[in-house]
């Protein structure tokens, strides 16, 4: 809403204590639905495979790196001269490219007829069109995408028609077989830093530092919580004349400590790799603090001079590799790698946040000044709840309604002596703890012992609705006002003895947010006594 400037100035020019206490009226309060939680910010959301990229990439960079694209595409010649005798063994972990055989399709007179018999009119120029297509898709002059282009265009006809002739009269091409290459997708980065560096090698000066955060794909016999086919590496070569693995040890140790890591322990590694150099392939694990434990997080090694000479590379290279996936688990604290990568093949979990934020009020005033007088109604229940019974209070206002003038009386009652106007529960707020929901009080006075450690864990860590159990039943009592002006009911009796449920207090919850709390078996626990009784009158 606007004010009026003026007469704020005016206000304050009198008398500014008074003016600034009572200004405070004109900052609204928002709807109840639209009060935090309910109100989130919206905002984008990066995968952690992504953002762990993304500081990857800016740790490297910190660090005196360049980024280089190293090919994904590898024959397996390459293999053989990085890998030497442990070539097969690691080949059976690459995926190997095939494509599909072009055919040498004729055009015979069968062909011929059954064109015909698709309603073409072919002569001996569309003919020999169509033949001159058929033989330049076979010598690959022509993409398998364009063939039915091409053919419609040969026969004069519309491409729906062309692909009718490819389906009908040349039933060759849906018998082809995938035939295999020697091409393999890159399985390490190594694979494509012997064939970068051999190029860059003599073209720039030493020493060379450069990293590459790519994919890599590797043929797993199957894919399990800490096994992908298609993983990301963050790997880096340091090239020069006086490279040993005590570089690799302070690449670990730079790289990892942007990540939190704290100590360093360097561990030969058993596996041996044959494209590092004896002695130098070496596991790094890391101490993490927060996860109070020391972690395997990378490997590095000394390229061996020979795999290095078949690539006419005459200086020592230090390659330190490190599973992207891996680090973001431990970043983002996931203990199933494919729930992290593919989370929507994976039950979302709702954080208690998301939850609170998915807690409304059902039935709530519609009109204004319906809205405003149910604010008004909840304040002075409060005002007045531990009044001694029997005893009532009664508000009674005047709308206009349809163009009449209506008047509104409204009486909280509580006929049974010695009670308070309001039972102990009106002001318990409702909060999500761990997945659970409470209704918890102001202070722990007169709730039951076992009760309180869970419900003041829940205070102190839990994320609060800020929605009252009086907030809720008033909304609805005053709803109900509403419906009655619209039905011409003249008056009715409204009760809320003992909350059972979030119905009771006029709550609703997404059906998102209430499947994850039964399927984990937590709890909505708002139990209380509220004891509000009312009667409304309307004239």
């Amino acid at each position: 809403m606007r004010f009026d400037i003026k007469k704020v100035l005016e206000l304050a020019e009198k008398d500014f204590e008074t003016a600034w206490r009572e200004t405070r009226a004109l900052i609204k309060d928002k709807h109840i639905d639209n009060k935090y939680p309910r109100l989130k910010p919206v905002y984008g959301k990066p995968h952690p495979v992504m953002e762990t990229i993304e500081r990857l990439r800016q740790a490297y960079l910190r660090m005196g790196f360049e980024e280089m694209i190293n090919p994904v595409i590898v024959d397996e010649m390459e293999i053989y001269k990085q890998f030497g005798p442990e070539a097969m063994a690691v080949l059976d972990r690459c995926f190997y490219l095939a494509g599909l055989p072009r055919p040498d399709v004729g055009l015979g007179n069968e062909k011929v007829e059954i064109i015909k018999n698709l309603g073409i009119d072919i002569d001996e120029e569309k003919k020999e069109r169509l033949r001159e297509v058929l033989h330049l898709y076979k010598k690959g002059a022509i993409d398998g995408d364009d063939l039915v282009f091409e053919i419609a265009k040969a026969l004069n006809v519309s491409n729906e028609m062309g692909l009718k002739v490819l389906e009908t009269a040349f039933p060759e091409f849906k018998d082809l077989k995938p035939e295999s290459t020697t091409l393999t997708l890159r399985s390490h980065m190594t694979s494509g830093w012997f064939i970068t560096l051999s190029s860059l090698i003599k073209k720039r000066k030493l020493p060379l530092k450069l990293f590459s955060i790519d994919r890599c794909f590797r043929r797993e016999q199957r894919e399990d919580r800490s096994h992908l086919m298609s993983y990301h590496s963050a790997s880096c070569v340091v090239v020069g004349e006086d490279v040993s693995v005590d570089d690799g040890k302070v690449v670990a140790e730079g790289l990892l400590a942007q990540f939190g890591f704290t100590k360093f322990k360097f561990k030969p590694d058993e596996k041996k790799s044959k494209y590092y150099t004896p002695e130098t392939q070496t596991e790094v694990y890391a101490y993490h603090p927060k996860l109070g434990e020391w972690i395997e997080v990378a490997t590095f090694g000394v390229y061996s001079p020979i795999a290095l000479a078949k690539y006419n590379i005459d200086v020592p290279v230090m390659n330190l590799g490190l599973g992207v996936e891996r680090l973001a688990m431990i970043i983002y604290g996931y203990e199933d790698v494919r729930a992290m990568v593919y989370p929507q093949f994976y039950e979302y979990r709702l954080s208690d946040r998301d939850i609170a934020g998915m807690i409304r009020v059902d039935k709530v005033p519609i009109l204004d000044e319906f809205y405003n007088f149910a604010n008004e109604l909840i304040d002075i229940c409060i005002a007045n709840k531990d009044k001694e019974s029997p005893c009532s209070v009664e508000v009674k206002r005047e709308f206009n309604f349809n163009g009449e003038r209506r008047v509104i009386k409204v009486e909280i009652f509580e006929n049974e002596p010695n009670k308070k106007l309001l039972g102990p529960s009106v002001l318990n707020e409702v909060y999500v703890y761990d997945g659970n929901i409470y209704g918890i009080p102001p202070t722990f006075e007169g709730v039951k012992e076992q009760y309180i450690p869970i419900l003041k864990k829940a205070k102190e860590e839990g994320v609060s609705t800020n929605i009252r159990y009086i907030d809720g039943i008033i909304y609805k009592l005053v709803a109900k006002i509403e419906e009655a002006l619209v039905s011409n009911v003249d008056e009715f009796k409204f009760r809320v003895p003992i909350v059972r449920s979030l119905s009771d207090i006029n709550l609703k919850i997404d059906e998102l947010a209430l499947k994850q709390i039964m399927g984990e078996n937590k709890v909505i626990d708002v139990r209380g006594p509220v004891f509000l009784n009312a009667k409304v009158e309307i004239k």
